[in-house]
Formats: C-alpha cells, sequence, structure tokens
C-alpha cells in the first residue's frame, strides 16, 4: 500500500478521518469533509464516492464507511488501519471514570473519610481535575492515603516517618505523593497551600512530621533552664536578656528543664525584639505556626506552668491560640479578647473561613462584624506593659 499521508489528495481526508475515529473510538457510521478542496482532494472524493463534484466546489464530503470499502478494496487495508494508530477517546474517558471510581473508592476505607476536611479535600480533586491527572499519571494514591491515616505523628523525623509507612527514606523528600499529601495537610489545618520550603515544612510540623530538626527553631528570650550545655546557653541569654534561638536537634539531645512558673508566648518577632534589653519576663515567639521546636520547648514545662499565649487578630491566629489553649493545661489567653481587638486599629480586610473563638464567643462575633484583622504589632505598648517587671498581664 502506497503511503496515502503523504498523498495531497489524501493527506487531509485522512487527517479528518483520524479525528473523526479518535472522537467516536472507531465508529464508521458518521461522514467527514473538506472545505474549499483543492484538485487532488476533489478526485479522490470522486474516486471513492463515484459522484462527480465539479471543479471550484466549495466543500466536499464523504463517508467514512464508503473510504473503507474504497481503502479495502483498493490496498486491502480498512481506514483504520491507513490513518495509523490513533487514540480511543471514548474509551480512555470510560477508562479514566473507572480508574476515578477506583480512587474514590480507595478513600472511603480510609480512617478520615467522612470528615469534613477529607471530604473538602476529595471535592476539590474532583473539580480541577487532580482526580484525572492521578489516573493517568498512574499515582500510587494508596500510598497518599496511607500517610494521611498515619497522621498526626509525634514530631517524627520525616524519613523515620517515610520508611516506617512507606519503606523508603526518601519517599516524601519529593514528588506527587508529597504535593497530595500537603494539599490535603493544608484543608485539615485550614491553612493556605504552602509556597515554599519554609511554608512546606511548617505544614509537616503541624501534622508532626519532622522534615529537619536543625531547621524547626524556637526563638526565646529571658528563659533560664537546667539541664546539658542548652540549659546553660538558655541561661546566660537570660541573664543578657538577649534573644537565643533554639534547634529542635538542640531540644533532643540536650535535657532541659525550664525554671519559670510562667511564660508569654507571641506570634511576631517584632514583639520579642522590642522587650529584649527591656523585659524580665519569659517570652517564646513562634514566628508564625508554631514548630514542632515550639512545642517540644514548651513540652519541658511543668504542667503547673502558667502559659500565656497570643497570636494576630486574624482566623489563623485565633485558630492557633484555640489550638494551644486545648493542647496545653496551663494555658490561658494572653490579649486575645474582644475588648484588646477593639482597641486595635483595624488593618487589612480578614481573609480565609471564620474561626470560632471559644475562649469568648464574643471576639469571634466582633471580629465577624468589622471584617478587619488586628496585628500584634498594633498592640506592641500593650504587650510590652504586660512584659515589664511592672506589668500585670490581664488575662481575657
Amino acid at each position: 500500500m502506497p503511503d496515502l499521508a503523504d498523498d495531497p489528495g489524501w493527506r487531509r481526508l485522512l487527517a479528518a478521518a483520524r479525528r473523526s475515529l479518535e472522537r467516536t473510538g472507531g465508529a464508521l457510521d458518521g461522514a467527514i469533509s473538506l472545505a474549499a478542496p483543492d484538485e487532488p482532494e476533489r478526485l479522490v472524493v470522486i474516486g471513492v464516492t463515484g459522484t462527480h463534484r465539479p471543479a471550484g466546489v466549495s466543500r466536499v464530503s464523504v463517508r467514512l464507511a464508503d473510504l473503507d470499502e474504497y481503502l479495502r478494496a483498493a490496498h486491502g487495508l480498512g481506514l483504520a488501519e491507513a490513518v495509523g494508530p490513533f487514540r480511543d477517546r471514548p474509551g480512555e474517558r470510560a477508562r479514566e471514570s473507572l480508574g476515578r471510581a477506583a480512587v474514590l473508592s480507595l478513600a472511603t476505607d480510609s480512617r478520615h473519610a467522612r470528615t469534613a476536611w477529607f471530604e473538602t479535600w476529595l471535592d476539590g480533586m474532583r473539580r480541577d481535575g487532580t482526580l484525572t491527572r492521578i489516573v493517568r499519571g498512574g499515582l500510587p494514591f494508596p500510598d497518599v492515603l496511607a500517610v494521611l491515616d498515619a497522621l498526626p505523628a509525634e514530631f517524627e523525623p520525616m524519613p523515620v516517618f517515610a520508611e516506617r509507612i512507606l519503606h523508603d527514606t526518601k519517599a516524601l523528600a519529593d514528588g506527587p505523593v508529597r504535593g497530595l499529601v500537603l494539599r490535603a495537610l493544608a484543608v485539615r489545618y485550614d491553612v493556605p497551600a504552602p509556597a515554599g520550603a519554609e511554608q512546606e515544612r511548617a505544614l509537616w510540623e503541624l501534622a508532626g512530621v519532622v522534615p529537619d530538626d536543625l531547621a524547626s527553631q524556637v526563638l526565646v528570650l529571658n528563659l533560664p533552664a537546667s539541664g546539658g550545655p542548652l540549659g546553660a546557653w538558655l541561661t546566660s541569654a537570660a541573664e543578657a536578656h538577649v534573644p537565643f534561638r533554639v534547634t529542635l536537634h538542640q531540644l533532643r539531645i540536650a535535657p532541659l528543664t525550664p525554671r519559670t512558673p510562667e511564660i508569654f508566648v507571641c506570634e511576631n518577632p517584632a514583639v520579642l525584639r522590642a522587650a529584649a534589653g527591656r523585659s524580665t519576663r519569659p517570652l517564646v515567639c513562634t514566628e508564625g505556626v508554631p514548630s514542632a521546636a515550639v512545642h517540644t520547648l514548651l513540652g519541658t514545662l511543668t504542667p503547673d506552668t502558667v502559659i500565656r499565649w497570643r497570636n494576630d487578630f486574624d482566623w489563623t491566629g485565633v485558630r492557633l491560640t484555640g489550638s494551644a489553649l486545648a493542647r496545653y493545661p496551663g494555658a490561658v489567653p494572653w490579649r486575645m479578647g474582644a475588648a484588646d481587638y477593639a482597641t486595635g486599629t483595624a488593618g487589612i480586610a480578614l481573609a480565609g473561613a471564620a474561626a470560632e473563638t471559644p475562649w469568648e464567643p464574643a471576639l469571634g462575633a466582633l471580629m465577624r462584624g468589622t471584617g478587619r484583622a488586628v496585628m500584634e504589632e498594633r498592640l506592641l505598648d500593650t504587650l510590652l506593659s504586660d512584659l515589664t517587671p511592672a506589668g500585670h498581664p490581664r488575662v481575657t
């Protein structure tokens, strides 16, 4: 058989036939047409159909069944063979539909199935085509579910966690499983999808997995402690009233016992920086979402230690405060009441889903009504007055 794909009279006809066969899965019950056929194309169509088309005709049509019959008679091959391999798009759609159903069926066996965040995650992947890409790419969705079912962990190093769950220490270092898990965790913890390594690290640590125990840090001021070299370093820094960074690695290799009946926790480094050299009260800065180092340090406190906790007055901030109050028996809000919010000059518009403020429902109602965020820096003078020796923090 000659190579009809290079024949000027057949080239466009076969291309149109291929598109039709791909669209219908190989059905021959349709027809194709060519606009403004040239002379070789007109003559081919006349030969196939046995019907004359005058020169200059604007469009010619031919039934696929007639093309198939002509090619078999003239060349011994049908239309499908003449156009060469083509995609079966209806078959692909059917297989992808079955694949998506299989993925969703696997998801129903997750221990998180029917929780609100899990359903929101799945629905988002349905709507934006991620489920289809999972099926097309053959991505290991069971591995994603295995990781999510094992979370939250207990501040486990990522390679150890990955080896325990997926039998590969590097399975979560990169790749599609990591991306899908992070997307799910962002929904679970109601935070924006991470942009960059630092935000990814913080999100993993929210779920109790530590990508890097040197990168996980906590900023500390005025916290004397005993136990190992870390205790001596913290005590020296407290005596000089200078900030000190502690890594999770240090906290793990050195025993530590802080010596304080109470500790303050803020979100933004500007507060701690302003307090340095002025305050003698112990202060920890989370620098946003609390890291594994933050929680590990606070976990060394005695149960009767009072933890005065605050965050920005935005929806993420009040969620973090609520989580801290639920996590630590000694935690109380620090300047996180409706009256404190009302004294701040309103800032940027509140973004994201509203959050509850169970320690003071009136705060959440006021924030929803005002619709503005109040960052810690706007309350700096008040916060510093609490952190100075003469200050008397008001728990609200």
